[in-house]
């Protein structure tokens, strides 16, 4: 029997009420109280896994370390707490009636009916209980709302989960909205009380409800959902929205969230040490600068498809006591207007990730604007890939470079599709060419990097060497490696043998770095990677510089 204590959170009434920052909330105030925890995302869509799936949808694509393509909210439970997950820390029911089908067709079911209940939910419990015994709480949040038809077997599985493991080692929690009529002045609890009503008919009994809402519940109120859903009133918990993310694990211990938690679950646990959250809203609320930052991309009407970038730069502006404002700029008015006029009053210039022709062009003027304006510029996977285009383009004299992604015929692939290379992850040498799908030809998860002494990279982690998550397809054409670096192209950092480009430099510039990897996955708000953390103080320095400018001038 597992011993670990498991904590389901369910959503109702409509999406995109923020279950996933209110489990990862959960997770650093039981942390704080010394507990170890882990997380799971279990996800109701078809879908193997988000690799795949258009951003405009479904947001960013998060990498674990060990290579998982898994969903956003992963990333929240990585930054608010100390762990470190995985491939089983998120599933969707297509991978889940994978498993299933895959064991049928094997004659797993010694030819029985196969069907939802118990083939599919013992599937599910299964992949849930494989996660929970090394830790003292796991969390698990189940995606969409309740009384969505696709999600019905993961809360038929979770509520089979408190018979199996006892009352005192499950607890529900549901998140569900409380608006606020500002006609009527007064804040509405039916939307609740029939959220709570449909994961009733299910069988599932709520133990504490977060109430997201703009203003905070009062006694009464409290009073009256407790009456209407059948708990008590010290478990209706105000999730108040909040101007920063991070203020919610303290907004939850002053409602009193994990005392309750420790009771229903009877746990036994020192009190929670907050002192380090109370020093991060501090930092928060009354930053010492100010620096703005320019983010050239093609989703930029859908900020969720760089979330783990959005944070990264806020947690390097922590670093420095700065509040980082973010302008997100797409690439094709770029294109169309020129870079001046749209990247002229930025102090640092960054392209993000991404596939895909679309908004290239406008990304390489930005990145070239960068360059010659000397404005700090950091691009990431993709950024890498087009500022070493752009590079040898205007500086290395190579006017027709690109990359295989946008044409497989160009006279000069800079950047292509290596077809064999050593993997480190997996100790074999890969073979891939055009013909092979899409996913085998993916470099996805940790690998290692070996750094130059001296490099802006070095110096930003303090080592020579590191390990950082990709996500990738393409990759440094070695062909041109020589004559790129006689144009002044610093190679800062390769896999160990040499054979793999992952970071470049320019040196005769303030701080010019693209790097191979996403370091975005890394990164923390009490540990901002040392990166974003260099290169928002690179763009400090830029404002500064510009500051001084003025003033002599006047």
């Amino acid at each position: 029997m597992v011993k670990t204590k498991i904590i389901f959170i369910t959503g109702g009434v409509l999406s995109s009420l923020g279950k996933g920052v209110a489990a990862a909330a959960i997770g650093a105030l039981l942390e704080a109280r010394g507990l170890r925890v882990t997380f799971q995302k279990l996800d109701p869509y078809i879908n193997v896994d988000p690799g795949t799936m258009n951003p405009f949808q479904h947001g960013e694509v998060y990498v674990t370390e060990d290579g998982a393509e898994t969903d956003l909210d992963l990333g929240h439970y990585e930054r608010y707490t100390t762990v470190t997950l995985g491939q089983e820390n998120n599933f969707t029911s297509g991978r889940i009636y994978n498993n299933v089908i895959t064991k049928e067709r094997r004659g797993d079911y010694l030819g029985g009916t196969v069907q939802v209940i118990p083939h599919i939910t013992d599937e599910i419990k299964e992949a849930i209980l494989k996660v929970a015994p090394t830790v003292d709480v796991a969390i698990i949040e189940i995606g969409g709302t309740v009384g969505d038809i696709e999600s019905l077997p993961f809360m038929e599985a979770i509520r089979q989960l408190k018979g199996d493991l006892g009352k005192e080692n499950v607890c529900y929690i549901h998140l569900t909205l409380v608006p606020y009529i500002k006609t009527a002045g007064e804040v509405k609890t039916k939307p609740t009380q029939h959220s709570v009503k449909e994961l009733r008919s299910i069988g599932i009994q709520p133990d504490i409800l977060l109430c997201r809402t703009e203003k905070t519940l009062s006694k009464d109120i409290k009073a009256k959902i407790a009456l209407f859903c059948n708990v008590g009133p010290e478990a209706v918990i105000t999730a108040r929205d909040v101007s920063n993310i991070y203020e919610i694990p303290l907004l939850f211990h002053e409602e009193g969230l994990d005392d309750r938690l420790v009771e229903v679950l009877n746990i036994w646990t020192r009190a929670p040490r907050l002192e380090h959250w109370q020093e991060l809203a501090a930092r928060i609320r009354s930053p010492k600068d100010r620096v703005e930052i320019g983010i050239v991309g093609k989703y930029v009407d859908l900020r969720e498809s760089y979330k783990s970038l959005h944070e990264a730069l806020v947690h390097g502006g922590l670093a420095h006591e700065s509040q980082v404002a973010l302008s997100y700029i797409d690439s094709e008015r770029v294109e169309r207007e020129g870079p001046e006029g749209l990247l002229g009053h930025l102090h640092g210039i960054l392209v993000p990730g991404g596939f895909g022709v679309r908004g290239v062009e406008g990304k390489i003027q930005a990145i070239r604007y960068a360059r010659e304006n000397k404005v700090p510029y950091f691009g990431i996977c993709f950024g890498m890939q087009l500022a070493v285009i752009e590079f040898a383009r205007h500086v290395a004299g190579i006017p027709t470079a690109t990359s295989e992604e946008f044409d497989q015929e160009a006279p000069d692939p800079v950047i292509y599709l290596m077809r064999e290379w050593y993997d480190y992850r997996r100790d074999a040498i890969i073979h891939r060419d055009r013909e092979t799908e899409k996913g085998g030809t993916m470099r996805l998860g940790a690998y290692p990097c070996v750094l130059k002494e001296g490099s802006l990279a070095s110096q930003a982690y303090g080592s020579l060497e590191i390990m950082e998550r990709h996500r990738h397809r393409y990759e440094f054409n070695n062909t041109y490696r020589e004559g790129l670096k006689k144009a002044g192209l610093r190679i800062s950092g390769t896999s160990p043998n040499g054979e793999l480009v992952e970071i470049v430099e320019i040196q005769d510039h303030p701080w010019f770095l693209g790097c191979q990897f996403h370091p975005e996955f890394k990164s923390g708000p009490m540990r901002p990677h040392p990166l974003f953390r260099d290169y928002i103080g690179a763009a400090l320095a830029c404002k500064r510089g510009l500051e001084k400018e003025r003033t002599l001038e006047l």
